[in-house]
C-alpha cells in the first residue's frame, strides 16, 4: 500500500466515531485545514454505530445543556450544509414522572431551563396522554415536554460531520490502527501508526471505550471502562405512529424511540453488567456482545406495562453492545493534566450522540484559544485522580454509573459502589463516633453524624432529608461552641527553592512575599483573570511554602503550579497530600480547648489571625493555623498522619470539658454560606474574575512583578463589572436551595443560583449567584428586597446583598 501520510499535522484525532469526527469538522470550521483523523476500522465501528440516536437538550447543569442544545441546533442543519442524509427528527420528548421526588426534580430542571431560553413544559397525564396515546398512565403524576427534541441516525450524522471536514480540508484515514503516542519534556509530539510516524502540534483522544488504555500507556488519567447496554426493537406495534415524541420513563430505567416504523425499547439498569474488563478485542468492530435476556427482562416487563401494545408485538432485535461509562457520569474532555497538548474527548455515558455537536466545539475552540470557551470543570478530565484508572475501582464503579443516568438526581446521593478507597486515619474512630460517611474524589468523609440509636444512612428527598436536625445541632455547635472536623482531604503541597517566592508570587493575585509564619488567602488567575484556583498558601520559611487547595482540584492544581515553573527556576513543587491529616478546631471556645492542650500562647495577641505555627499538642509537634472556611474563631491542625489518632484522641479527652462535638461536610457547607465564603467549581471558576466574586480584597495590584491575569483585571476595574456575586436569603424558611435556581428581578430573569444551604443561624435556605443588570450595563449595587428566586416553578422572595448577611464585619474569626 501507497504511504500517502502526511509527516506532520497541525492536528491528529485519534478515533472516528461521531466525537472524533465533530473535533475535525469544528476544527476545520473555524478554519484549520491540516487535520488527520485517524480510525482503526472503519467511521463509527466502535459504539457509535448502535446508538439508539436520541438527541435530547435537558441535563443536569446549565452548561451541559448548552453543549446539548448546540448540538440539536448544528443537526437540524447539517444535511442542508453537507447533503449527507443524517435522519435527524424533530418530534419532542417526554419525561414521565411517577413519584412525587422525580417530579420535584423535572419541575426543578424546567425551572433551569429558563435560564437559556430552552422552551420546557410541566405537563399533566391528561396532556401526556393527548401526546403520546399509546402510554398507560396510571401510575403517572406528569412529566415535562421539550418539544425541540429529537432523534438522529448516529451514523448518518458521523458520515455528515466527516463530510463537512472533509470538504474544508481534513484527512480522514480508515483501517489504520494509532499504535503508540509520541511526547517529549511534558508535551505531546505526535503519533505512531502501523504505516509510520505523524509528528503534531495537537493529539485528540477520542477512541472511545480503547481510551483509557491508550491514555495510560503515556501516562494520562482518563478513568473509563465499558458496561453492556441493551435494546429491543419491536415491529408490529399497534398505534405507533412517526410523529410521537421520544418517552423516557425514568423511574422504570427505559425510553420508547420510533425508529422506522419499529419502536425501539432502551434500558439504563440500576445495577450494569462491566464488559471487557481484560481487554477489548483487536478485531473488535460493528460489534455486538452476548448479554443476557434475564438481567434485560424485569426492565421489559416494565415497558409492557407502560406500553401494553408491546405484549401483542414482535421482537425483531434483541441488542447488547458495549458502551464507556466513568466514574461519576460526566465526560472527559479538555487539555491533560499530565502532557500539554494532549486533549481528550471520550467517555460519553452512552449519550454523546446528545452532546457530540457541542463537544466538538468546545474541543476545538480548548484547542485554539489554549482555555475553555467556557465553564467546563465539571467534564473536565483534570478533574481525575491517578487511581482512578484502577481496573478493579473502575469494574465496580461503572455499575453503578450506567443506572445513574435515569435514576432520580436526589441532592447530596451519595455513590454505593467502589468506596473506601481513600480514608483518613481517623475513619474507624469518626465511624465510632456515628459517622456517615460521603464519597468526594475517593475519599471517605464524614458529611454527619448520627446520635446515639440512630442509624447513620441517608433517607433522599428534595426536602428536608433525615440528617437535617442532626446537621443543624452540628452548625449551632459550631457558632456557639466548639466543633471537630476532619479535613484530611484537603490537597496539600510544597514548593521549595531559592525561586519558590518569585515563582509563587507571579501565579497568585496577592502577595505571599511574607513573613515565615503567615497565611495568605489567594487566587490563582488565568490570562483573562477568571479565576483557575482558591487557596491558602503559608510561607514556612524564606524558601519553603505550604499550599492548601480543595480536594476536588488537587490534580489539576497540582499541575496549574507545575506549569508555571521554568527549567531555570531552582525549586521544587511536591505533593504531601498523603503525608499530612487535618483536624479543624473551630467555633468560640475552640482557643480554650486548644490552650487547654498546649503550653503555646494561643491568645489573640500571640497568634493573631492567619498566623501559621508549629505548636505542641498531646505528644506531637503540630502546624497550627488560624484561619477558617466557617466564620469563627478556629485552628486548622495539619499533623503528620502517624500522630493523627493520638492528637485526635487528646482533643475528645479534654473536649467533653468545653463541649466539642464531632462535625461534618453538611454543616461544614452551611456554614461557609451562611458566611459567603466561595466554593471553587460552583461560586467561582475559571470565567469569573475575583472583581465579579467580590475578592478584590485578595487581589495586590502593585507588588513587585505583577501576576498573571493583572491587565485583564485592570481593565474590568476601569469598565466596571457586568455581573455580581450575590448572596440571597429566601424570605421564606421553608424551600431549599441547592443550585440553577432562575433568579429574576422583576419579570427579568437575571442570573441563576450557583450554591445554595439552608443556614441554621439565618433560619433559611441562602444560595450565591451571579446576577446581570437587565439592560445589560454594569452592575453598581443590589436592592435588597428587589429579587425572587424560583424554585420547582413557583417564584419566592429573596433578600440581596453583596456582603455576608452573618458577621458581615468578620469579627468573630478575629476575637
Amino acid at each position: 500500500m501507497t504511504n500517502d501520510l502526511p509527516k506532520r499535522a497541525r492536528v491528529v484525532i485519534v478515533g472516528g466515531g461521531v466525537i472524533g469526527c465533530s473535533v475535525a469538522y469544528h476544527l476545520t470550521k473555524m478554519g484549520w485545514n491540516d487535520i488527520v483523523l485517524l480510525e482503526r476500522k472503519q467511521l463509527t465501528s466502535g459504539t457509535t454505530w448502535h446508538a439508539a440516536g436520541l438527541v435530547g437538550q435537558l441535563r443536569q447543569s446549565i452548561n451541559m445543556t448548552q453543549l446539548a442544545r448546540y448540538t440539536g441546533d448544528l443537526y437540524r442543519g447539517l444535511e442542508a450544509e453537507t447533503g449527507q442524509a443524517t435522519g435527524y427528527r424533530q418530534c419532542g420528548s417526554l419525561s414521565l414522572a411517577t413519584t412525587p421526588g422525580r417530579m420535584e426534580e423535572l419541575k426543578r430542571n424546567a425551572s433551569m431551563a429558563k435560564v437559556f431560553g430552552l422552551p420546557v413544559n410541566v405537563v399533566g397525564p391528561q396532556e401526556i396522554h393527548s401526546l403520546y396515546p399509546l402510554a398507560n398512565l396510571s401510575d403517572v403524576i406528569g412529566g415535562i415536554h421539550i418539544p425541540s427534541d429529537g432523534y438522529a441516525n448516529a451514523v448518518d450524522i458521523t458520515q455528515a460531520l466527516a463530510k463537512g471536514a472533509r470538504s474544508r480540508g481534513a484527512l480522514i484515514v480508515q483501517d489504520l490502527k494509532v499504535t503508540a503516542i509520541h511526547h517529549s519534556a511534558g508535551r505531546v509530539t505526535g503519533v505512531q501508526t502501523e504505516r509510520g510516524r505523524i509528528d503534531a502540534d495537537y493529539v485528540v483522544l477520542c477512541g472511545g471505550m480503547w481510551t483509557r488504555d491508550l491514555a495510560a500507556g503515556i501516562g494520562v488519567t482518563v478513568p473509563l471502562h465499558a458496561c453492556e447496554h441493551y435494546y429491543v426493537l419491536f415491529q408490529d406495534v399497534a398505534g405507533l405512529k412517526p410523529d410521537m415524541p421520544v418517552l423516557r420513563d425514568y423511574d422504570h430505567c427505559s425510553y420508547f424511540k420510533y425508529d422506522a416504523g419499529k419502536l425501539l425499547v432502551g434500558a439504563f439498569e440500576p445495577h450494569a453488567r462491566p464488559w471487557g474488563a481484560n481487554g477489548i478485542p483487536d478485531d473488535f468492530s460493528f460489534g455486538e456482545i452476548a448479554g443476557d435476556f434475564s438481567h434485560f427482562e424485569p426492565v421489559l416487563l416494565d415497558a409492557m406495562r407502560r406500553i401494553p401494545a408491546l405484549e401483542q408485538a414482535g421482537i425483531q432485535k434483541f441488542f447488547c453492545g458495549p458502551e464507556s461509562f466513568t466514574p461519576d457520569v460526566r465526560y472527559h474532555l479538555g487539555e491533560s493534566t499530565e502532557l500539554a497538548n494532549c486533549f481528550v474527548a471520550a467517555g460519553l455515558n452512552s449519550i454523546g450522540l446528545q452532546s457530540a455537536g457541542g463537544i466538538g466545539k468546545v474541543v476545538s475552540e480548548w484547542i485554539r484559544d489554549g482555555h475553555p470557551p467556557v465553564d467546563l470543570w465539571e467534564v473536565d478530565v483534570r478533574r481525575n485522580m491517578p487511581f482512578q484508572i484502577n481496573r478493579k475501582y473502575l469494574r465496580a464503579r461503572v455499575s453503578e454509573s450506567l443506572g445513574l443516568l435515569y435514576a432520580t438526581h436526589w441532592p447530596f446521593r451519595q455513590y454505593e459502589t467502589a468506596r473506601g478507597v481513600r480514608k483518613s486515619t481517623l475513619h474507624d474512630r469518626l465511624a465510632a463516633a456515628g459517622a456517615c460517611f460521603g464519597e468526594a474524589f475517593g475519599w471517605e468523609r464524614p458529611n454527619w453524624y448520627a446520635p446515639a440509636g440512630v442509624t447513620p444512612r441517608y433517607a433522599y428527598s428534595y426536602g428536608r432529608q433525615n440528617w437535617f436536625e442532626h446537621s443543624a445541632k452540628e452548625h449551632r455547635t459550631v457558632r456557639s461552641g466548639v466543633g471537630l472536623f476532619d479535613q484530611s482531604s484537603f490537597a496539600k503541597f510544597r514548593l521549595e527553592g531559592a525561586d519558590a517566592a518569585r515563582v509563587l508570587n507571579r501565579v497568585c493575585g496577592n502577595d505571599i512575599d511574607v513573613a515565615p509564619g503567615k497565611m495568605i488567602y489567594t487566587q490563582w488567575l488565568n490570562d483573562r483573570g477568571g479565576i483557575e484556583a482558591d487557596l491558602t498558601v503559608t510561607r514556612l520559611s524564606d524558601t519553603a511554602f505550604l499550599i492548601v487547595g480543595g480536594a476536588e482540584t488537587e490534580s489539576k492544581d497540582f499541575q496549574w503550579l507545575r506549569r508555571h515553573i521554568e527549567p531555570a527556576h531552582h525549586c521544587v513543587l511536591t505533593n504531601v497530600t498523603s503525608g499530612m491529616g487535618v483536624l479543624s478546631v473551630m467555633g468560640p471556645r475552640s482557643r480554650e480547648l486548644l490552650q487547654s492542650l498546649s503550653p503555646d500562647d494561643l491568645s489573640d495577641a500571640a497568634f493573631p489571625f492567619a498566623t501559621s505555627r508549629v505548636i505542641e499538642l498531646g505528644y506531637a509537634l503540630v502546624r497550627a493555623s488560624r484561619i477558617t472556611f466557617v466564620g469563627e474563631l478556629g485552628w486548622e491542625l495539619y499533623v503528620p498522619t502517624e500522630f493523627m489518632q493520638g492528637v485526635y484522641d487528646e482533643l475528645i479527652g479534654a473536649g467533653e470539658r468545653y463541649g466539642l462535638l464531632h462535625a461534618g461536610y453538611h454543616a461544614l457547607n452551611s456554614l461557609r454560606i451562611e458566611k459567603a465564603y466561595r466554593h471553587w467549581g460552583h461560586d467561582i471558576t475559571d470565567e469569573d474574575t475575583p472583581l465579579e466574586a467580590g475578592l478584590g480584597f485578595a487581589i495586590k495590584w502593585d507588588k513587585p512583578g505583577g501576576f498573571i491575569g493583572r491587565e485583564a483585571l485592570l481593565r474590568q476595574k476601569q469598565s466596571g463589572c457586568l455581573q455580581r456575586l450575590v448572596q440571597f436569603k429566601l424570605k421564606s424558611p421553608d424551600p431549599l436551595l441547592y443550585h440553577n435556581e432562575p433568579v429574576w428581578l422583576d419579570r427579568h430573569l437575571v442570573g441563576f443560583i450557583r450554591s445554595g444551604m439552608y443556614a441554621h443561624t439565618l433560619g433559611a435556605a441562602v444560595g450565591l449567584g451571579y446576577v446581570t443588570a437587565p439592560n445589560g450595563g454594569v452592575v453598581e449595587s443590589v436592592g435588597p428586597d428587589d429579587y425572587e428566586i424560583e424554585v420547582a416553578g413557583a417564584r419566592w422572595p429573596a433578600t440581596a446583598s453583596l456582603r455576608p448577611l452573618y458577621d458581615p464585619k468578620s469579627e468573630r474569626i478575629k476575637s
